[in-house]
Parts: C-alpha cells; sequence; structure tokens
C-alpha cells in the first residue's frame, strides 16, 4: 500500500505535525500537513465529551466525560501514527487544569498518547489563542477572546506584541453549570467577571477577534439570517451594532429553539445562547470597532510558535498561495512570473494600486493556473468555489471574492454568467474593476506562454502615452495571432488604451 505521505498533490519536504486539544468541552485532534506559515489540515476530528460540565458545582471531571476523552484519545494516537505524524503535541486547558481528578485524567491520557501532556495555565492559553489569531491573519491590532467550555480566555494584541492576558470563569458549560441555566444570572455573573478586568476599554474602536467554535457557531447562524454568500467562518465580519443585535436575540432563546436547525449542530445547541451572552456582555464593555471571526487559535497558535522566525514574517496568504501554485498549477515558476509581468500594467499611466491591493494581485497570479485539470467549460466556475471556499488564512472576504473573480475572469472572460450576484457584493466598484484587468492580463498571459515558465519575462506589456504595448522579440514573435490580439485588445480596453502588439527585437528579460 502507498504510504499516504508520498501522495501526489501533496508538499514534498513536510512532516506531519499532530495537535490534541483537550478542552472543557471537546477534545479534537487535528493534523497539519507540515509546520508552516499557512498550515493545512490533513486530518481534523473532535469527540464532544464535555469534561468540564459539572465542574464549577462539582469541582470534578465527570466519569464518564472522562472515559470519552480517554477513547477518543487512543484512537486520536492511532490515526496520528496512520498518518505518519512523527510528533504529537497534547495540550489541555481549563477543566483538567481545575478539577480535583485532572491530575488523575492527564497521568490515564499521557498513557494513552505515549507523550507528556501540557496542561496550560490561563495565561499561556491565552497567549497560544493569541498566537493563533496572529498566524491566521497578516496585521492584528485589536483584543482577542477565545471562548471554551470552562473558560474566556482574553488578550491584547498590537503587531507580534502581546499585552495583559486574562482567563475567566466564563465558559459555556461552566456558565451553565454557576447560573443553572438561568439567563439573568449568568448575565450578572458575567459582569462582575467583567468588571474586574480594568484595561479591556483598550480595546475601544480597535477589531475584536471572537475564536473558539461557539462563537463560530454564532456566526455561522448570523450568515443563515443575513444569507451571506461565503459559507467560510475564518475572516467574518460583523459590525458591533450588529453583532450585539443577533447576541441579544440568540440569549434569549432556549437550546431547543434552536433544534431543527441545522447550521448548529446538536452538541452545540446547548452553549450558543449562553455564547451570544457573553459575546453581548463583553462588546458592551469594550466596545470596538467590528467584530471579525477567527478559525484560528489555541492549535494553530501552538504550530506557530513552532516555526523560525523567518517563517512567521512570510504574508499567511502568499505563502498558502505559492503552496498551492507548487500542488496545482502547471508550472509555479510561471505562477510566480506572472507577478512580474503585470506589475508594469500598474505603473504610471496605468491604475493606481495600494500596497494591500498588489499584494492580491500577485496572490491571483499564484492561483491563476490552479483549475487546468478541469473541463474547459467549467474551470472558471470550479476555480471561482475553490478559491472563494479555500483554507486560506491572512485574506479577509472581500479579498477572497476578488481572487476568486479574478480567476473565474481568467478562464471564463469578463462575462458574469456563473457568478452569484452576492459574491460581488462583497466588492466595492474600483475591486471589481481591479479584478477585470487582472483576469483580462491573465488570460493574454496564458495565451502568449501556454503556462509554461520563461516565456513572458521576455514579452513584456507597458504603457506608452495612450497605447497598451505587448512586444513580442523575434524569438517569440511566431505566438502572435488572432486570439492573443483579441485578448490583448480586451486587456487594453479595461484600462482605457488602444492595443498594439509590437514584433521583432532582441529578448530582453523583465527588470524585476
Amino acid at each position: 500500500m502507498t504510504s499516504i505521505t508520498k501522495a501526489h498533490g501533496r508538499l514534498g519536504a513536510t512532516i506531519p505535525v499532530a495537535v490534541i486539544d483537550i478542552g472543557s468541552n471537546s477534545v479534537r485532534l487535528v493534523i497539519y500537513e507540515g509546520a508552516r506559515r499557512s498550515p493545512t489540515p490533513l486530518f481534523n476530528e473532535k469527540v464532544l465529551c464535555g469534561l468540564g460540565r459539572e465542574l464549577a458545582t462539582t469541582g470534578r471531571l465527570a466519569d464518564d466525560s472522562v472515559e470519552r476523552a480517554l477513547l477518543a484519545l487512543r484512537r486520536f494516537r492511532a490515526i496520528a501514527g496512520q498518518i505518519g505524524a512523527q510528533s504529537l503535541h497534547v495540550v489541555a486547558t481549563a477543566a483538567a487544569r481545575e478539577a480535583e481528578n485532572g491530575a488523575d485524567f492527564i497521568c490515564r491520557a499521557e498513557e494513552i498518547c505515549g507523550t507528556k501532556i501540557a496542561v496550560l495555565s490561563g495565561k499561556r492559553e491565552a497567549k497560544l489563542a493569541a498566537a493563533g489569531v496572529m498566524a491566521g491573519f497578516d496585521e492584528v491590532d485589536g483584543l482577542a477572546a477565545d471562548l471554551g467550555g470552562g473558560s474566556l480566555e482574553i488578550i491584547d494584541i498590537k503587531g507580534r506584541e502581546l499585552l495583559g492576558g486574562v482567563t475567566l470563569p466564563l465558559g459555556g458549560l461552566r456558565l451553565i453549570d454557576v447560573s443553572g441555566g438561568d439567563f439573568r444570572k449568568a448575565a450578572a455573573f458575567a459582569d462582575d467577571q467583567f468588571a474586574g478586568v480594568d484595561w479591556l476599554e483598550q480595546g475601544r474602536d480597535r477589531p475584536f477577534y471572537a475564536v473558539g467554535g461557539t462563537w463560530r457557531a454564532f456566526a455561522r447562524l448570523h450568515m443563515a439570517q443575513t444569507q451571506y454568500p461565503l459559507r467560510v467562518m475564518h475572516g467574518y465580519r460583523m459590525s458591533t451594532e450588529e453583532a450585539l443585535k443577533f447576541a441579544h436575540l440568540l440569549d434569549h432563546l432556549s437550546p431547543s429553539s434552536l433544534e431543527g436547525i441545522e447550521d448548529v449542530s446538536k452538541a452545540r445547541r446547548e452553549t450558543v445562547p449562553f455564547g451570544a451572552l457573553v459575546m453581548e456582555r463583553l462588546l458592551r464593555r469594550v466596545d470596538p470597532s467590528e467584530v471579525i471571526v477567527s478559525a484560528f487559535g489555541v492549535r494553530e497558535g501552538l504550530v506557530y510558535r513552532l516555526l523560525p522566525e523567518d517563517e512567521k514574517a512570510r504574508d499567511p496568504l502568499l505563502a498558502a498561495c505559492a503552496d498551492l501554485a507548487a500542488q496545482q498549477s502547471r508550472s509555479p515558476e510561471h505562477a510566480q512570473e506572472l507577478c512580474d509581468w503585470t506589475d508594469a500594467l500598474f505603473q504610471p499611466p496605468g491604475p493606481e494600486e495600494t500596497p494591500e491591493r498588489r499584494r492580491l494581485r500577485h496572490a491571483g497570479c499564484l492561483l491563476s493556473d490552479i483549475g487546468w485539470r478541469a473541463h474547459p467549460d467549467y474551470r472558471g466556475k470550479q476555480s471561482l468555489n475553490m478559491i472563494a471556499h479555500a483554507a486560506f488564512s491572512g485574506i479577509d472576504h472581500p479579498g477572497r471574492a476578488f481572487l476568486a473573480l479574478t480567476v473565474y475572469y481568467r478562464h471564463e472572460g469578463l462575462v458574469d454568467d456563473d457568478v452569484h450576484p452576492r459574491l460581488r457584493e462583497l466588492v466595492d466598484d474600483d475591486m471589481l474593476k481591479h479584478a477585470r484587468i487582472l483576469g483580462a492580463a491573465l488570460r493574454t498571459a496564458h495565451m502568449i506562454s501556454a503556462a509554461m515558465p520563461g516565456v513572458i519575462e521576455h514579452t513584456p506589456v507597458f504603457h506608452e502615452r495612450k497605447k497598451l504595448v505587448l512586444r513580442l522579440p523575434d524569438t517569440f514573435q511566431a505566438l502572435d495571432g488572432e486570439r492573443l490580439e483579441r485578448r490583448f485588445a480586451a486587456l487594453a480596453k479595461e484600462l482605457g488604451s488602444e492595443p498594439e502588439v509590437r514584433t521583432g527585437g532582441a529578448i530582453e528579460k523583465i527588470a524585476v
């Protein structure tokens, strides 16, 4: 049998990294393809054990929850070995560190896992959650809060600097236990806890990063209510006002009110209303500029901490796009050449381009050929869906829509027949125009190069007064033709220029 570590479509020279997170509500295994700036899960499984369900009233982990967790750990270790993970990192959070029988449980768990388990202090848990947020976004400046089953960790992040850090007994299961399921008691308890943290106002008018499964379920419900066009949690944004309104709606619901709603799993229905309550009470105290959902947390933070400093410094989006190009494009080298080739289009008198827009353009170049194996009639639509829903980090939802539309236009031309109208609504008119220009440019470039490297670096495009000029030197003069002329004319039209294909002359390499 062929080992999965040798499978095609996987990145070379990577060793799978397995992380087990023993939380107060769930025990989860995630096996990442490798320790990379943008880690991709090979395997992801959780078991909702409810270790912390009775912790507040009994001080102990329930026996049935312990046995269920140990059974899950036995399976998880076997899966990690089967996939070829050479390192297994196991962490435990609030329930295990606070329970009277927590040490006994950890001893049994270590025997099963065959490795030491790190029982995280509240402060270390907050720092790992913050590292996860830093891994998931290109630039972070705001408060991050990680809501688990047993506790809530809050920390202030400014770039790569961590400030403050507190853990509070406000996890969903803990709050249900403490309040006896009474929302008014739960609200009063939460307010008392937040009153003891005197630096929460530092988050005013800055983003608030929401971490944890309960808050992801909250966001998923909000997406369903608003008929949002993307089903991607990471980077989903809500204004503070709409998050407060929706939280107030949910924190007055009983778990039975959520029955039949497919967007929330049965196991999450109990904690979502209390998670919404914590969200509402915290947002009223902090008053952030917006709420951003992070799918990255403690587990991704642990992997991020394993990286060397030069890898941490890489752009997470461009790192992910380069990996995808290496796996699925005909030539990763050609994808990189497109970045340089299209640079000239945005030199004066071409359109102005912000650093962020340039970053997105380079990402679009890297992704431009990942759908080449699909049937020609469906490359555009399949690429659009793949990119819009890919496990990218370091990008917001308008950026996703921009990349998806760009590569769709690259395959289909400047038409919108198969594009969901609400996906287009995620980008403004200027961003849509930029996507059309880049899509037309990529169509032209691929018509010259046939996606092979070493061609377009010798066939520059440039502005010359009111003309857009494509130069084909003697060596590549035979590549001229009707289809190339039509595609180049479409690009020039998007730029408001007259097209000219200029043939002949010696080869000159595009300056980088």
